[in-house]
């Protein structure tokens, strides 16, 4: 049911690959070397986030926030994923402009994306590349997410399966973890709303279905 009116939820799918793009960033706490709390305890986590330093930045603790932009195609569910350091209109700007290639490269024809309301999304910028691409953007609802659904699945499943599926020892081992993850979801994971099936089997001609 819709939380807000009680009505039953309409699902939708569009007819083809392309025709929709679902775009959204999941903002994630970077992990200290030698571990966090959730390996630790809140006290050797809290002492490990202090020793994790940068030399760009004096030497003080600098852990921050990895920023997960995420494009999936709304028929067939294949993914896009890149983490970055912060969610400015530019950085994502830039990441469209490679997650549209890597579609394009998988034989996907982007027609149209959606996204919420976010400021880089409302940016002239964000405006601008789409357009130049010659892609109609669409937004969702004020206070209706379930309308970019599939992505917010989709980073449900994302820091379940991979973020907090194991106890990594630095946030450089779980970032070096998620081609791997991403590659299993798109090519070989069952997806229940695809009838059991990965989401390449969607995509037409796609390679590494077997790899």
């Amino acid at each position: 049911l819709d939380r807000a009116t009680g009505r039953p939820v309409r699902r939708y799918e569009h007819a083809a690959p392309g025709d929709l793009v679902h775009v959204d960033i999941k903002k994630l706490g970077n992990i200290p070397d030698g571990g966090g709390w959730r390996i630790h305890g809140r006290a050797q986590g809290d002492r490990n986030s202090r020793a994790t330093t940068t030399a760009r930045r004096n030497c003080h603790p600098v852990i921050g926030y990895a920023y997960l932009h995420t494009a999936i195609d709304d028929h067939s569910r294949l993914a896009y994923t890149e983490i970055l350091d912060d969610e400015r209109k530019d950085t994502a700007a830039a990441f469209w402009r490679r997650a549209h290639a890597w579609f394009a490269a998988h034989g996907i024809t982007v027609r149209r994306v959606i996204t919420d309301n976010g400021s880089c999304y409302k940016s002239f910028l964000w405006r601008d590349t789409l357009r130049a691409a010659g892609i109609s953007m669409k937004k969702t609802r004020p206070f209706r997410p379930q309308t970019n659904g599939k992505v917010e699945r989709f980073h449900r499943t994302l820091t379940d399966e991979w973020a907090y599926a194991k106890a990594y020892s630095s946030e450089a081992a779980r970032r070096a973890a998620l081609p791997a993850w991403l590659h299993a979801y798109n090519h070989h994971r069952a997806h229940t709303a695809l009838g059991g099936q990965p989401p390449a089997s969607r995509v037409p001609n796609l390679t590494g279905q077997n790899s």
